[in-house]
């Protein structure tokens, strides 16, 4: 249950302090505010050395004794083992099968605060947590116990945690060398609210007193012992004191929360502050968003313009500031053809002056992306849905996985491929060859890539899923112990595995169909189209006004024409 990496350890440490693990984004929606009462979390997962495949793990129980090899998720490592207990939940991805969903963004913070000799890096934390835990308090206990005991070598992260009732923001990051342990907050998403976190603690100030608020009983007297804060426990703020705002942490983390709230709120950011209802228009906070004023901060959650359905999720995954003064395809670094995305390093520098690139929710090196939805008006059995994809969010789709399947789909089967090994039946590579493909003439060809992944999302998410969760309800019947509920469950385990395999092999085979289309259509820059009598239309779109007009201002003496 890892990143799988294929090279040598040394050159992937070597990537990962390159580029960094802060390349994540997570939206969490409570039941309140979802269109079907469902607390979703979506999860994008954003390393260039990551390979999306859909990790699986069978319930299970163990024997007394029995030990838990730990290997570090980004790094391959072996980091040691850890005490088995006796029984383990079904998890497929970042999902179980009691409806509990763990996601992450990673943050860094204060370096001194990483335990080297830790065992329990965060994504162990995750996957042990989930065939743990069936709820999202005992997750969060799980998570503080395991690190407690076994140490954390990671840096600061930030966890999204969700079960069927309740959905909770977790900030966290350790102690140090030779301190095992975590100083934390977890704080309960409201119902009727969303939140959203990236790269970026997002927890400030919060009540000291509050069932719906946990946190480390020393986590602020740790940070007045090592000089972090000073001030009266009332106005501890976890993040000032564990991660201290800068530009960068603002413009490439919280512009992408800014973003998705922007974009879920219509403009106008509503929320609850001493009892009192507050309503701002997002445009107050875009100066802090941008990194211009590190005074501002948003608020921790807020209310949807209107209910949230697992199809607006997905699709605010797939931002890229669009209609915003941070808008990827409109400077010249789009091109000629307005693609919103930059190759990396993320900064450069011209005349002795330092700039960035936009880091938006979409981007090109996503290894997997999904949006988990736990649904309490259905069994387990049946409710815990992952609606899983690989690379690019803006230009793959999402199929559903039920996690109560007895086997992941082949395109996403781990070990279909890797980094260094293509395969045409993974799902990761097909998706790879759709994205970059587009990126080359990106304003005319995404258009045609979107329209097939909204037809087979709308089907799936708004008719598909819906009946085939009436028909396997009925399935599962009302005898649910005894040898009459084992049969009902196996007949509706096997049926939850056809329709997941078969969804996701079939689309495979539209998105192999959609590659080539792409090819036909687009090749040497130029767009072929049928008319009505079928005969061949071929036009030449051509380049953007933007980049003709930059191209004239570096090179127009010598192609003007005379």
């Amino acid at each position: 249950m890892r990143k799988t990496l294929f090279a040598a350890a040394v050159m992937a440490a070597s990537l990962l302090c390159s580029y960094g693990s802060y390349a994540c984004t997570n939206i969490i929606v409570t039941r309140g505010a979802s269109t079907d009462g469902s607390n979703m979390v979506s999860y994008a997962a954003d390393s260039h050395v990551l390979y999306g495949e859909l990790y699986f793990q069978s319930a299970g129980r163990h024997r007394a004794g029995s030990e838990r090899e730990i290997i570090d998720w980004d790094t391959a490592v072996r980091r040691g083992s850890i005490a088995q207990v006796g029984y383990t939940y079904q998890t497929v991805g970042n999902m179980n099968e009691k409806q509990l969903t763990i996601a992450e963004t990673t943050w860094g913070g204060r370096m001194e605060l990483i335990e080297p000799d830790g065992i329990m890096d965060y994504g162990s934390l995750i996957y042990v947590t989930l065939q743990r835990a069936s709820t999202a308090r005992e997750a969060i206990q799980t998570i503080v116990d395991l690190a407690a005991e076994y140490g954390y070598p990671s840096e600061g992260e930030t966890f999204s945690i969700a079960d069927k009732e309740e959905a909770w923001i977790m900030d966290l990051i350790g102690k140090g060398e030779g301190n095992k342990g975590i100083v934390w907050v977890a704080r309960r998403i409201p119902d009727g609210y969303i939140c959203a976190h990236a790269n970026q603690p997002r927890i400030t100030r919060f009540p000291l007193n509050d069932p719906n608020t946990l946190y480390s009983s020393d986590v602020i007297s740790f940070a007045r012992e090592k000089g972090y804060f000073s001030g009266p426990d009332s106005e501890f703020s976890f993040r000032d004191a564990y991660c201290p705002l800068d530009f960068g942490t603002v413009r490439g983390c919280d512009a992408r929360v800014w973003s998705a709230f922007n974009i879920l709120c219509n403009g106008t950011f509503t929320w609850e502050e001493n009892g009192v209802e507050v309503s701002r228009g997002a445009s107050e906070y875009l100066n802090y968003a941008m990194g211009y004023d590190l005074a501002g901060e948003m608020p921790l959650w807020v209310k949807p313009s209107e209910p949230v359905g697992v199809k607006d999720v997905a699709d605010v995954m797939r931002d890229h500031y669009e209609g915003t003064p941070m808008d990827m395809r409109t400077d010249i670094g789009a091109g000629g053809n307005a693609c919103p995305y930059r190759w990396r390093p993320m900064e450069f520098e011209v005349d002795g002056k330092t700039y960035i690139n936009e880091r938006a929710i979409a981007t090109q090196q996503t290894g997997f992306w999904f949006v988990a939805q736990s649904r309490p008006a259905l069994p387990d059995l049946i409710g815990a849905l992952l609606w899983f994809g690989t690379d690019d969010a803006a230009t793959s789709y999402l199929t559903p996985i039920y996690v109560n399947t007895r086997q992941v789909p082949e395109c996403f089967r781990v070990g279909n491929g890797n980094l260094f090994k293509y395969s045409e039946t993974s799902s990761f590579w097909m998706n790879n060859r759709i994205s970059n493909s587009c990126y080359r003439m990106y304003n005319q060809m995404e258009p045609v890539v979107r329209a097939a992944i909204d037809k087979f999302e709308n089907e799936q998410m708004h008719r598909a899923v819906p009946h085939f969760d009436s028909l396997s309800v009925k399935l599962y019947g009302k005898h649910r112990k005894g040898i009459l509920g084992k049969f009902a469950e196996w007949r509706v385990r096997r049926s939850l595995t056809e329709y997941t395999v078969n969804t996701a092999k079939k689309q495979f085979s539209e998105w192999a169909k959609l590659e080539k289309a792409l090819l036909v259509k687009f090749i040497d820059g130029n767009v072929k189209e049928k008319d009505e009598e079928g005969n061949v239309k071929l036009s030449q779109p051509g380049y953007t006004q933007k980049w003709k007009e930059a191209v004239v201002k570096d090179h127009g003496p010598v192609i003007q024409v005379r």
